[in-house]
């Protein structure tokens, strides 16, 4: 393989997705082309994998993607409240989110049933990557589109696909699908758990398929907002019912900074001018729960957003002529 080859990367992070979506359509609007004929490899996690899903994914000609960056904002503004939903019976029973998951899953899964329908993974207009985590077995599983296109038993439903990268622990029940072919059934959660930045797992992808090439370009585009402190006095006689969702949080904030710090060495140690990595990441500007997508979150998540691109303007630009070259 001679040409550049391009990898986009997407990471987990609830509503946080609305930020990341926002960056993604900024890329569109600079280059005027879709995702897909600037990259090669798409990958994500969880919400970044719901978002890489719906810009690779074909519209009614097969040959188009059936949504964009702006779409996928669109999906964040206008569905975040039905992803993220329980019933005033569902929160009793559970005792608020003690003895069952915090969410229901029929609202995450209609609006997936909606959005991707009966799409297949095998069907995507470039390569995608996607992660969960297997209970049953105990091991990462990646969805992978190459693989879908030739073989059956490694070919899915997208909307399946979304629902096990997006089922993190607590939240949401653990996803229980079955391959095209109904071949094998899977139990999958959250691809967070190991991977909520999923760029290394990319990198590793590319590699793994392309062993000659270092003409690499990859973009990873990060939801982290503001890090809350957790104050010893405060923690310090903490049980495991208090650590369980800030020990999430903290596992997934620390995998997100250690692939970073990875990937700035590896591509520090190929200095060619063909190898290009930039993390893409805006900091908010509070703690906004990744899990409330209430109007004021939104809005405030929008306008964070758009501090990000317009301080990082000259970034985008820079970025946008390089993925245009290399088309």
């Amino acid at each position: 393989m001679t040409k550049k080859l391009k990898i986009l990367s997407i990471d987990g992070g609830g509503i946080y997705g609305i930020v990341s979506a926002m960056i993604l359509a900024e890329i569109e609007r600079l280059t005027g082309k879709p995702i897909v004929q600037l990259f090669d490899l798409v990958a994500g996690t969880s919400t970044g994998g719901i978002i890489a899903l719906g810009l690779t994914i074909p519209d009614a000609t097969g040959k188009v993607p059936r949504y964009s960056g702006a779409d996928m904002v669109e999906l964040y503004t206008t569905k975040g409240d039905q992803i993220f939903s329980r019933t005033f019976l569902h929160e009793i029973l559970a005792l608020g989110n003690l003895l069952e998951e915090k969410y229901e899953s029929a609202g995450i899964e209609r609006t997936l049933r909606k959005y991707f329908g009966e799409m297949m993974l095998s069907e995507t207009l470039t390569d995608v990557l996607i992660t969960a985590y297997n209970i049953e077995r105990r091991d990462a599983y990646f969805f992978k589109s190459s693989k879908a296109k030739k073989q059956e038993d490694r070919n899915f439903y997208v909307r399946d696909v979304a629902r096990a990268t997006a089922a993190p622990p607590t939240f949401f029940t653990p996803a229980k699908i079955q391959n095209i072919s109904k071949s094998q059934e899977f139990v999958l959660i959250d691809g967070g758990v190991f991977a909520n930045n999923p760029a290394m797992c990319a990198y590793a992808e590319a590699k793994a398929r392309f062993p000659a090439t270092n003409d690499i370009m990859l973009v990873s585009v990060g939801t982290s907002g503001s890090k809350k402190p957790y104050i010893y006095e405060q923690v310090r006689n903490w049980g495991s019912a208090k650590w369980v969702v800030p020990i999430l949080e903290i596992m997934m904030d620390g995998v997100m900074q250690t692939v970073d710090y990875q990937l700035k060495q590896i591509f520090a140690l190929q200095p060619q001018a063909n190898t290009f990595y930039t993390r893409l990441q805006a900091m908010t500007e509070g703690k906004i729960p990744f899990d409330e997508p209430t109007e004021v979150n939104i809005r405030l998540l929008k306008e964070f957003a758009g501090k990000y691109i317009d301080a990082n303007q000259d970034l985008l630009e820079c970025l946008a002529c390089h993925l245009v070259e290399a088309s």
